[in-house]
């Protein structure tokens, strides 16, 4: 695992000067873990950098910001060493980078590519079938999305690995499992140091906004991925098979979640185009843009495929919506999807930290 040394030994230098103003103390989490350091090592900076949520309020607080000789700009340096860090984790490595330098374009032909195979899969539709699985036999796509699900976990489990032992991460405890939870479910680092938001669109603007699209993306995700789980048990548990009806656990769970996770990523891309990229990564916009727009594609063909059901418009939905999620499980350890396992093991780390 190598990462870039001069984005390392620019964050070092920006933290050993934050380390000695203490201004934004009461921030986010990455100030007191920061302040409680004295020198700083490569898996120091690591763990601060997948800290940071990048809410940018540290930087408009800042009084050695440019045209200061000092010329401060923390959340840009922990976010290129954060995507970095991604990069130099991942498994298989050189997958990341060309997602990171091309991600709007990848994300766009993997999906339209599968959605044309499973349009041609179609010629292979079983003589007897109801709702999707008259397009599509269910052994066909339990044949492709299981290894299309475990592979990536395989990979981020590989990729976490390695990343635990950069930061120096000892024993999990339940307890620091149980505040890093907390800490992700309240979207606590967004909130800012008063309460009132972060200023990741303008600098006198405070908001929640940011928050309040990624907690919509996040629960809406964990609806979805209930709904599958509970069709998943219904099927092979009970005997009882798709398609379902509106009153049924599945539709109960994942019509609520295709919508809170088009509504958020909708948001994020959005709060995206109006906030400085100088105080991100820019070299990596265009992956995490790419990213949201799968989320966006995902979500939205799902309850697109919803409404359609029973109409011919499904033969054209269903591929499209296909193709979209299985561009997604394959991206998942080289995307942006990845930063929530990592943020999860630094909230983790950070928890073992101050118990």
């Amino acid at each position: 695992m190598h990462m870039q040394p001069d984005l390392l030994q620019e964050a070092r230098r920006q933290a050993e000067i934050c380390n000695a103003c203490r201004y934004c103390e009461g921030y986010c989490s990455v100030f007191p873990a920061l302040h409680a350091e004295r020198a700083f090592s490569d898996g120091d900076l690591t763990q601060l950098a997948n800290l940071c949520h990048n809410c940018r309020g540290c930087y408009y607080a800042c009084q050695y910001t440019a045209p200061h000789e000092f010329a401060l700009n923390l959340p840009r340096a922990l976010a290129e060493v954060r995507q970095d860090s991604w990069q130099a984790h991942a498994w298989p490595r050189g997958f990341a980078r060309l997602f990171d330098r091309a991600g709007v374009a990848m994300a766009g032909l993997l999906a339209l590519g599968f959605a044309g195979i499973f349009s041609l899969s179609q010629a292979l539709r079983p003589e007897s079938g109801e709702g999707f699985y008259a397009y599509m036999s269910h052994s066909l796509m339990v044949a492709i999305f299981a290894p299309a699900f475990l592979l990536p976990l395989f990979a981020l489990a590989v990729s976490l690995r390695a990343y635990w032992r950069t930061v120096s991460g000892g024993r999990v405890t339940t307890g620091a499992i149980m505040q890093a939870i907390k800490a992700a479910g309240q979207m606590r680092n967004l909130k800012g140091g008063h309460g009132e938001g972060c200023n990741f669109e303008d600098e006198d603007r405070f908001s929640n906004a940011r928050r309040h699209c990624h907690q919509a993306v996040l629960y809406g995700f964990l609806l979805c991925f209930a709904a599958t789980g509970t069709a998943t048990l219904m099927h092979y548990l009970f005997g009882l098979e798709a398609p379902y009806g509106p009153l049924s656990l599945p539709k109960l769970l994942g019509v609520p979640g295709g919508l809170l996770l088009s509504v958020g990523s909708a948001g994020l891309a959005w709060l995206k185009t109006r906030a400085d990229r100088n105080l991100g990564a820019p070299a990596y916009w265009g992956g995490e843009m790419g990213f949201i727009l799968l989320l966006f594609l995902v979500a939205t063909s799902g309850l697109a495929l919803w409404v359609a059901t029973g109409t011919a418009a499904v033969s054209v939905l269903l591929p499209l919506h296909l193709g979209a999620v299985l561009s997604f499980f394959l991206l998942t350890p080289f995307s942006k999807m990845a930063h929530g396992f990592y943020r999860m093991a630094a909230l983790v780390r950070d928890a073992e930290r101050s118990i």
